[in-house]
């Protein structure tokens, strides 16, 4: 993909002996190379871009510290209140996009839905799938152009970017404005083109833009500058923004305001503290009484064909009460669910994968063929969701209930059900969820009280179609979720399971459509506490709370011994260096100082501007030791660490001194300002091609570095081990962490540790005679198969 660095798969290994002996050490392994060879581009959304780290780390000097003294109480009180008064904004306007995202999708795919049932009830049926397979196409080539051609960072569902980036990782445009707007108006049109895709990732993704673009701190270019905002011009106040956004998104999404906290929690995030939950869910909250408020101005019909049953709530607890009843003896029957879930997800997963590699071969070769691959998906998927329906048989309508007979031939339209080629008074169960929008085919697959209304053959087309369509569907330029799509395929197993079962289970198929909607995400996307959540805020039962939860850990378990999370695997194909939770157990048998790469640059206290220049010329580093030598310190000490922008801001202003010696501290104090060195928004950074053309006069000056220096940044010493290290640099979320000599008679300073020195291809590539002790989860390989199914052979042959 987007990395340049070899894949951990790839990398040579000696083959171990049959009886599982590690192979004798080579000592031309241990060759430790000093570059750093990790690619810093990785995939954002459709396209590859540049990628930085952020800077958690709060900078104290000289300057800053006197900010922050001069600052009066109302200040503070300002700064309290505003960050709640974005939390507000971001829930209201989260919650107006999640109504408005929802009311065109069901508006334009209800239009042309209704148009094609039509057409099949005159039975003209070439002239319904000319209609179905064109504006499928011409939907999905709107969506696909616009994000190619105007924000490819749109594309996709943009859940592994928003996680990447609160893992420390920046791109450009992820969150800008373009493609915010590229993310809702693509999402509308793919999702309305019957690709089987989702709105739930994209919607994370539209809540982050939302809270990243009032984290901005306001606009130069635009004249949209105030005091108050430049408090929120560093990474960390941008960081919670991004995480409230998240959350609010899921809420949008799903009508489910402690789901969305807890998926931020459990999914996203990389740091969290309990102020944050608080703004968190007051955020979610506002997003749940926008929607509500939306939901009861369209009941009345004023909304097209958006009414009661829009924003995705599958309510099952007003009808039916006693049908959602389960004992002790339908445990066997959620265990199997759990564990078919867990093979079908890693299965999915699996598939996902090599689906995605293909896909980005052919994106690669530009715009049009990022078209022509979305036109192929679009056909397939129109002649599949069209052509399948015609192998289901018809089925009459009930003589009493709620599919009972309607005067015109159709069943009464409490789930939407679908005549297609039917005669009046019959109805196909199989169109009845292909040409329904996703979310009024999960609310089918969830009724309960009809066990009877789908056939056996119908469930097991639609749930190979929904697999397989999921899967191809994913890897098209287009903004796409993989949320819905496997609520989908889950359900639709789930009742498969309760149709094979029969008289052996007591459950309710709608119950057990639920149960397989809940294990096949834990089998995919490997979350527990935020999917448990978030279903029965769906479902508005809490009485599914035990079932759900004894399913989505034996999803999970089952599932983690294949493969990673869906998500984790995007983000590794994507290239995005993003740090695990854990420390990979070789970690710690190296310390920081086997890792740390060379040559480092580092400046005097009071530095030549013409050294300052070519260093940042030269260099692509972002912060740079510095170091007092005599006379301004007996002997060689780390003052601290100078980041380059603050170099470029210094640069640019030009205060220069004709000597080496340090400001007054009156100059400083009367020249420059705190806010001259606030961080610019997300993937914008200034270049020393900024910097106007110097004179010889001035590159023979000096520039005194120590009040802009960080006195305080964080400093591991040498014998520290590398696992060690990475929790403080997670944990913390540095971008830079300096590395110091053991003994007192050398260099003050031994390197820097960045992102990129904590990676497994970085690590693995100095030294290869460490890839066989990587963390190793309990995971069926080939290999182990086949040895234990050996082994089983033997143990039965010695019983018999």
């Amino acid at each position: 993909m987007a990395s340049t660095a070899p894949l951990l798969e790839d990398l040579p290994m000696e083959e171990e002996e049959e009886e599982g002996r590690r192979p004798p050490l080579n000592r031309a392994l241990l060759h430790r190379s000093s570059a750093n060879n990790t690619s810093q581009v990785a995939m954002v959304g459709s396209n590859p871009c540049p990628i930085e780290s952020l800077d958690y780390e709060m900078i104290e000097n000289e300057l800053f510290d006197q900010n922050w003294r001069t600052r009066s109480k109302a200040d503070q009180v300002r700064y309290v209140v505003l960050k709640w008064t974005f939390c507000f904004a971001i829930g209201i306007l989260t919650g107006i996009v999640g109504f408005v995202v929802n009311l065109a999708v069901e508006n334009v795919a209800g239009f042309k839905l209704e148009a094609v049932s039509a057409l099949m009830e005159a039975s003209s049926y070439w002239t319904a799938f000319w209609v179905f397979a064109a504006s499928n196409l011409v939907l999905l080539l709107l969506a696909s152009s616009i994000t190619a051609f105007v924000s490819p960072a749109a594309g996709g569902s943009g859940i592994p970017e928003v996680k990447a980036y609160l893992n420390g990782v920046d791109a450009p445009n992820i969150f800008s404005l373009r493609t915010l707007a590229v993310k809702v108006v693509g999402n509308i049109a793919a999702v309305s083109s019957s690709l089987h895709v989702g709105k739930a990732g994209p919607m994370v993704h539209t809540g982050a833009c939302i809270a990243a673009i009032f984290g901005q701190g306001g606009s130069r270019k635009y004249g949209l500058t105030c005091r108050w905002l430049r408090y929120f011009k560093n990474d960390r106040d941008r960081r919670d923004l991004v995480t409230i956004g998240a959350g609010a998104g899921v809420a949008a999404a799903f009508r489910a305001p402690v789901g969305g906290v807890l998926f931020a929690l459990e999914s996203l995030s990389s740091w969290w503290r309990s102020a944050l939950i608080w703004r968190s869910f007051f955020t979610t909250a506002v997003v749940a009484v926008v929607l509500r408020l939306f939901i009861e101005l369209c009941g009345s019909g004023r909304c097209g064909m958006f009414g009661q049953g829009g924003l995705i709530m599958y309510d099952v607890s007003t009808m039916f009460d006693d049908l959602m009843t389960y004992h002790l003896k339908d445990i066997p029957t959620v265990i199997l669910i759990g564990v078919t879930g867990a093979l079908l997800g890693a299965l999915y997963n699996l598939l996902m994968e090599k689906v995605l590699r293909v896909y980005n071969i052919i994106n690669e070769r530009g715009g049009a063929h990022k078209l022509l691959l979305a036109a192929i998906v679009s056909i397939i998927t129109s002649c599949c969701v069209f052509g399948l329906p015609w192998l289901a048989p018809c089925l009459p309508c009930p003589a009493a209930g709620p599919l009972s007979s309607a005067p015109d031939g159709t069943c009464h339209e409490l789930n939407r059900f679908r005549r297609f080629q039917c005669p009046p008074g019959h109805y196909n169960d199989l169109a009845s969820l292909f040409l329904n929008i996703n979310d009024d085919a999960i609310r089918n697959l969830y009724s309960t009280g009809t066990n009877d209304v789908y056939h056996p053959a119908s469930m097991v087309i639609f749930f190979v179609a929904s697999y397989a369509l999921g899967v191809l569907s994913y890897g098209v330029v287009a903004p796409s979720g993989l949320f819905v799509p496997i609520i989908l395929t889950g359900a639709t197993y789930g009742r498969l399971v309760a149709m094979l079962l029969g008289s052996h289970s007591g459950l309710d198929h709608g119950l057990v459509a639920i149960l397989g909607s809940a294990s096949f995400l834990g089998g995919t996307l490997r979350m527990t506490m935020s999917v448990c959540v978030i279903v029965l805020e769906l479902t508005n039962n809490l009485l599914l709370l035990p079932l759900i939860m004894l399913v989505l850990l034996i999803s999970k378990t089952v599932a983690d011994s294949f493969n990673s999370s869906i998500y984790d695997l995007i983000l590794h194909l994507k290239g995005l260096p993003h740090l695990d939770g854990h420390a990979e157990p070789y970690m710690r048998q190296l310390t920081v100082g086997d890792v740390v790469a060379g040559p480092l640059r580092s400046f005097n206290g009071v530095e030549k501007v013409g050294s300052i220049v070519h260093t940042l010329r030269t260099t692509g580093h972002h912060a740079f030791p510095v170091v007092d030598e005599p006379p301004f310190s007996p002997a060689p000490v780390l003052y601290g660490l100078v980041l380059r922008a603050h170099l470029l801001v210094l640069l640019k202003k030009r205060e220069f001194l004709a000597a080496p010696e340090r400001y007054p501290k009156e100059y400083v104090a009367g020249r420059f300002q705190a806010e001259d060195f606030d961080k610019r928004g997300s993937g914008k950074q200034d270049t020393i091609d900024d910097v106007q053309q110097l004179s010889p006069e001035e590159m023979e000056m000096y520039v005194d570095l120590h009040p802009f220096t960080n006195t305080s940044p964080y400093t591991v010493v040498e014998t520290m081990s590398l696992a060690k290290a990475l929790v403080l640099f997670r944990e913390v979320g540095l971008r830079h962490l300096l590395v110091v000599p053991k003994a007192c008679d050398r260099s003050p300073v031994v390197g820097i540790l960045t992102r990129h020195d904590f990676m497994p291809e970085h690590i693995l590539g100095l030294h290869p005679v460490l890839l066989g002790s990587r963390w190793k989860r309990l995971r069926w390989q080939k290999g182990a198969v086949a040895k234990y199914f050996r082994s089983l052979i033997v143990w039965v042959a010695n019983i018999c």
